[in-house]
């Protein structure tokens, strides 16, 4: 596999966040980094939803919602959230100037089955049929018009739901549980696969809680899990990592080990060459 030279990655600082915050979600979309929810010091969730321009570098804190305009080279008002919130799964659908948001946790601690969207043409947020399963921390990605969320938490402990939402007829759909409930655990797509990564199964009663190398894998064409031998597991035990695909390969990075031990690992996994 080719990559670049180490001397082509260079780390450069970027204007801070308006406020400090953890549990936030990200994402991209029409050039545009939003910064949606999170918890304050105190660990109070946040409704805050913000909007980072690459090309002036700049972060502005609000009271209301302001999105920064390339083309026009201002900042107008938005919308904010319409429920303080940590933990919730975005996804955006580009195309429509649409962002998605499901689940997280409010003031009162409960985890929600929110599905919500911003349209940033309406400058509103719509809410959409509730989820069946309330989570928070979940994972959440789009396929064509359907939205996928994945696993997230209740409380303290993992939540091994699946369930897609079809835009189009807005409606949820169960599909099969993923086989090994666990938290802090990446997904990643590539093809018409879905690769459930590592995590930490957490312990109840006299169980501790245990780093995992499992790799769980769902095809999208028959709409099953498939059963994975060990040899397809990750060699590192690893949970709250990065992971992503690069070049036909599945690649994770970095996260907590066993003891626990902070981890600069990485591997890739390629599909075709079982390892």
């Amino acid at each position: 596999m080719e990559v670049p030279a180490v001397k082509d990655f260079q780390w450069k600082r970027l204007a801070p966040l308006p406020s400090r915050r953890v549990y936030c979600s990200l994402l991209e979309t029409g050039g545009q980094v939003y910064a949606i929810g999170g918890c304050d010091d105190n660990g109070v969730p946040m409704d805050c939803f913000e909007v980072y321009s690459p090309e002036a570098d700049q972060w502005t804190p609000l009271k209301v919602v302001e999105m920064y305009n390339i083309d026009e080279g201002k900042w107008k008002k938005r919308s904010a959230l319409r429920e303080a919130a940590m933990g919730i799964s975005v996804t955006a659908k580009g195309e429509y100037y649409r962002v998605y948001a499901a689940g997280g946790m409010g003031l009162d601690l409960r985890p929600h089955n929110h599905l919500q969207h911003y349209d940033m043409l309406k400058d509103m947020w719509v809410s959409l049929a509730h989820m069946p399963t309330p989570r928070y921390a979940a994972t959440s990605f789009l396929r064509g018009s359907k939205i996928y969320v994945l696993g997230g938490r209740q409380s303290k402990y993992a939540v091994n739901a699946f369930e897609v939402f079809d835009i189009e007829t807005r409606s949820w759909t169960k599909f099969p549980n993923i086989p090994c409930k666990r938290a802090f655990s990446s997904f990643v797509t590539l093809d018409d696969r879905l690769y459930s990564l590592g995590g930490l199964r957490q312990g109840r009663l006299y169980r501790q809680p245990k780093f995992l190398r499992t790799m769980d894998v769902f095809d999208m064409e028959q709409g099953g899990w498939l059963k994975m031998e060990r040899s397809f597991f990750l060699k590192k035990r690893r949970a709250d990592f990065v992971a992503g695909s690069l070049s036909g390969r599945v690649i994770v990075a970095g996260g907590l080990g066993n003891q626990p031990t902070v981890l600069e690992t990485a591997e890739a996994f390629h599909p075709g060459k079982s390892r």
